[in-house]
């Protein structure tokens, strides 16, 4: 399948793909792990010095690679995440920013813990968390498309996609841009998106929705080989036909129609 129609089949079936993956065994022993202790938490080294339980929550925000980083994130627990000053403002990462909010034991001290909601809420993400990993193991693109659709719509500047890895990667792929423009000032970084997209439009479901179809259309196109029998890169001139028909210019964010017919033509 292409990389838009498998990401079509869970995106269209959300909560039936979420059932599923938190029934599989390894999610399920960790979340009622996490479900059965974190009311024991009652500080933020409480949760630091309990390696399944801060692994879980950092997870769970798509904090996974960063789990050896304990010095750092007890720092951002310390601090209050509503103060402009906080080293999770300072840290223009948008994941850190929404795990010290949920983690605030510097503003709410014990009771933290004590919401069902936040449980909840981090079980929900950590089991979504799981199934694009699940996917990514099938295809990285349909990984990358899932984490798009949910991260997505709440960054408010071209900044909260340069800091985030996954979403740099979807944006750089649908527009056509080069990964080795990273290794670019920041200030550059930012110049070049900004005259590509504006972020808003991702709050925008029919948008958003626009952009991952382009970018799982390049990815396609970038990634399989052409001798492949299911070699999927005829997806980008659908994408094209599809936006016409919808009344689309075919440049939606800024993406220049002829770079995607030359991709289509390349790999044909």
């Amino acid at each position: 399948m292409s990389t838009i129609s498998s990401y079509l089949q869970i995106s269209n079936n959300l909560s039936k793909w979420q059932a599923i993956t938190a029934k599989q065994p390894d999610v399920a022993v960790q979340t009622t792990y996490f479900q059965n202790n974190i009311g024991n938490v009652k500080t933020a080294a409480d949760l630091i010095k309990n390696p399944r339980l801060f692994n879980y929550a950092m997870t769970a925000f798509g904090l996974g690679d960063m789990t050896y980083a304990t010095g750092m994130m007890k720092q951002v627990l310390a601090q209050s995440p509503n103060s402009s000053t906080a080293l999770a403002a300072k840290l223009n990462n948008p994941a850190i920013r929404a795990f010290a909010r949920a983690f605030d034991f510097a503003d709410n001290g014990a009771a933290t813990t004590s919401s069902s909601s936040l449980v909840a809420n981090i079980v929900n993400a950590y089991t979504e968390n799981a199934l694009e990993t699940n996917q990514g193991q099938q295809n990285p693109g349909v990984q990358l498309a899932l984490y798009f659709q949910k991260q997505a719509p709440s960054v408010t500047s071209v900044y909260g996609i340069l800091a985030d890895k996954k979403l740099l990667n979807v944006v750089q792929t649908a527009l056509g841009i080069s990964p080795l423009t990273s290794a670019e000032p920041i200030d550059m970084q930012y110049q070049l998106l900004s005259a590509k997209l504006n972020v808003k439009d991702f709050q925008d479901p029919k948008k958003l929705q626009t952009f991952i179809s382009r970018f799982s259309a390049m990815y396609d196109a970038n990634t399989n080989d052409p001798n492949n029998p299911n070699y999927t890169g005829s997806s980008i001139s659908n994408v094209l036909l599809l936006d016409a028909a919808s009344g689309g210019s075919g440049s939606t964010f800024g993406l220049d129609p002829t770079l995607m017919l030359s991709a289509t033509s390349v790999h044909a």
